[in-house]
């Protein structure tokens, strides 16, 4: 049949794909789109991808009318139905012809949809005939088409009930042999995915065993494949290892084969070259690709010591008695020093310049989710993060959020909590760069990228999936921008729940939490007019503000002191935020012991004394100054005047404030004494 007759009749099925139920697909139309996927034919590379959208639109029509449970089984056997009767005849045939093309649709269908796939699959007798045919044609091109189609199946539980040992020795041999590099590999994968499958699927008492190759065999063969440098065959190589590289020796052996590495970190294509590879191998290799880079270097997940605990049980009771050694070695082979060494070792052979070719080369969504948690991993290391951004990994990180924002948008999605909580690990490794990058370096000199980050930074602080980490990475990046410029502090104090969430987060109980939201108010105070009022107003929301921040100037930690008495000491230029600790002083008799404390906590009396008083510095010193400076100025009202002079003396403060103009203090510079001077002079009777 010509080419164009088969693109007509894909075009005609299409059409009725959107509701298939209702346009019934003829048998005709089902046998040419099932000729399409045959693979040894001429036109393959133009009408395969087109019979995928097709057959994936059909599927999708049925799944789409259906929702709960029971009628999603019902939309599996509408589909299963439609096909079963065309794969089963084609792969009931003698000739080769009509068993490839059946074999290559039942591959497809597992592709697109495995429930019914599966169903076709484990029809009785399907399998072993399939296989008696392999037999007694076994020419190249139908086993590398088998190999795969087992591969597809054996990455599901209810197939994998019907693999016999004759089919797992068959691909053993096929796995072993040298002359059909695709085949080796195919096979390979299959039995990858048969290994992988079985632990899950054999009884908790270990008495199961699937008697296969072992791992490190495995790995061997798909690295072997992958440095021949046969891209067709690098495809099943790849696969493989994404599956086996889980597996911490085998990562190991990965990370230490600068060879392999370099021949893998190639296969994707350079923005810079035109790809000779077809585009559906493309995007395969290009997520397989990730995928082993992303696990060789992947961190273990964070536990508390009993979670770790328990983990630690569980791996060992999976792998079964007389197996601790090699649980053992697991976990030291996953720690941290290790990763990191891997990761070294990744950069040195050049995984670094991998991220911006994969984005280029392909527009999949799980690739650029990958790229951002490895990134993630890889930046953990401070060291690496000066190389990630020479490398462009900034530029990277943009461009995966901005995606995966746009896709939100899209979907008429705003708010910050429909975004998936994957997509946060690559807000969170920008987050870590523009810690301890200044922003320049890490968004270049384009004001509009700084602008721009802003929105995710919040997402990610505000997010109902963001961990502790998250929040606290997002606060301190807000907080680096925030000091770049007013205009900056401006724009990330109007961001939409930004704030309510910061002062929230004031209160928390973790120490650093609590002393980066204090340092990001501090900036936005100093920066941000809209701020500066939210915290110096006349309202009674302005003076309980105020008072947090009091209490923060009195914690034990010192930055979180320095940040909290430094946001006092800006809002004090506002005669109504010294109105507001006046009353604060008279209420509850805190603001001059405080301050008091902060200049010279040796002058606090006995009746105030704490028994274990705070030390000072000069940072605290200053601000402290600053803020009884600008508060007694501010009084114009003699007996205010005199009942804050009396309180002074009762707290220490004017003996604190006098030590330190007799040079008896910690601050020695000339300007802050001369500050202190005015204070005592501000507030003596005139």
């Amino acid at each position: 049949m010509a080419a164009i007759d088969v693109n007509e009749q894909l075009n005609q099925i299409l059409k009725k794909s959107q509701a298939p139920a209702e346009n019934k697909i003829l048998p005709d139309e089902i046998a040419a789109l099932t000729s399409a996927f045959l693979a040894s034919r001429p036109d393959a590379n133009d009408i395969r991808p087109k019979a995928y959208v097709v057959l994936s639109a059909i599927c999708q029509g049925y799944r789409n009318a259906t929702e709960a449970d029971k009628e999603a089984e019902a939309a599996t056997r509408s589909i299963t139905s439609l096909f079963q009767s065309r794969i089963v005849g084609l792969l009931g045939e003698t000739d080769e012809t009509s068993l490839i093309t059946g074999v290559c649709s039942l591959e497809a269908l597992f592709q697109v949809d495995p429930k019914a796939a599966s169903v076709i699959f484990i029809q009785d007798g399907l399998v072993e005939n399939l296989m008696d045919s392999v037999d007694l044609s076994p020419s190249a091109l139908l086993c590398q088409e088998v190999a795969h189609l087992l591969g597809q199946a054996c990455g599901h539980k209810a197939c994998r009930a019907v693999v016999t040992p004759k089919i797992i020795r068959w691909l053993e041999f096929k796995s072993r042999q040298s002359d059909d590099l695709t085949l080796r590999g195919a096979s390979s994968v299959a039995l990858i995915k048969l290994s992988k499958g079985a632990g899950s699927d054999a009884p908790e008492d270990g008495t199961a065993e699937v008697r296969i190759g072992q791992t490190d065999e495995l790995a061997q063969t798909m690295v072997d494949i992958v440095v021949s440098g046969q891209i067709a065959s690098a495809v099943n190589a790849v696969e493989g290892l994404a599956y086996l590289s889980t597996d911490p020796t085998v990562k190991e052996d990965l990370a230490k084969n600068p060879t392999f590495l370099k021949q893998l970190f190639a296969l994707v294509p350079s923005p810079k070259r035109t790809s000779t590879i077809r585009k559906g191998l493309d995007a395969t290799l290009i997520y397989g690709i990730i995928v082993v880079i992303c696990n060789i270097t992947a961190f273990r997940p964070r536990f508390s010591e009993e979670q770790s605990q328990v983990e630690k049980l569980k791996r060992m009771a999976k792998a079964g008695k007389g197996s601790s050694d090699a649980a053992e070695v697991n976990d030291i082979l996953d720690n941290d020093e290790h990763v990191k060494a891997r990761i070294r070792l990744l950069i040195s052979a050049g995984a670094l310049p991998v991220f911006p070719a994969a984005i280029a080369s392909s527009d999949s969504p799980s690739v650029r989710s990958l790229v951002g948690k490895t990134l993630l991993s890889i930046v953990e290391d401070k060291e690496n993060r000066g190389k990630v951004l020479q490398a462009g990994g900034s530029k990277v990180l943009q461009t995966v959020i901005k995606q995966a924002l746009s896709s939100q948008s899209d979907l008429g999605k705003d708010k910050s909590s429909t975004l998936d909580a994957a997509e946060l690990e690559s807000i969170q490794a920008l987050a870590k760069l523009a810690i301890t990058s200044a922003p320049v370096q890490v968004l270049g000199p384009n004001i509009g990228a700084m602008y721009d980050v802003i929105r995710p930074f919040s997402i990610l602080l505000q997010h109902p999936s963001s961990n502790l980490l998250q929040r606290f990475e997002a606060i301190m990046a807000l907080t680096n921008l925030a000091s770049y410029s007013a205009d900056l502090a401006s724009r990330i104090a109007k961001a939409d729940g930004l704030l309510n969430r910061v002062e929230l987060l004031l209160l928390e109980d973790h120490t650093l939490i609590r002393r980066a939201s204090v340092e990001l108010i501090c900036n936005l105070i100093a920066g941000s007019d809209e701020t500066f009022e939210r915290y110096s107003g006349e309202t009674s929301n302005s003076a309980n503000k105020i008072h947090v921040l009091l209490a923060l100037s009195d914690v034990e930690d010192l930055p979180t002191r320095l940040a909290a008495s430094g946001a006092l000491a800006t809002v004090t230029a506002a005669p109504t935020a010294c109105n507001a600790l006046i009353s604060l002083q008279f209420e509850r008799h805190r603001f001059l012991p405080i301050m008091t404390q902060l200049i010279d906590p040796s002058a606090l009396p006995s009746s105030v004394d704490e028994e274990h008083p705070l030390e000072t510095d000069p940072g605290l010193a200053h601000r402290g100054v600053v803020c009884v400076t600008n508060v007694f100025m501010a009084v114009s009202d003699s007996k205010i005047r005199q009942r804050l002079c009396k309180e002074a003396q009762e707290s220490g403060l004017l003996q604190a404030l006098s030590q330190l103009i007799k040079g008896q203090g910690v601050v020695t510079d000339p300007s802050i004494v001369q500050q202190a001077a005015g204070a005592i002079k501000a507030l003596l009777p005139q």
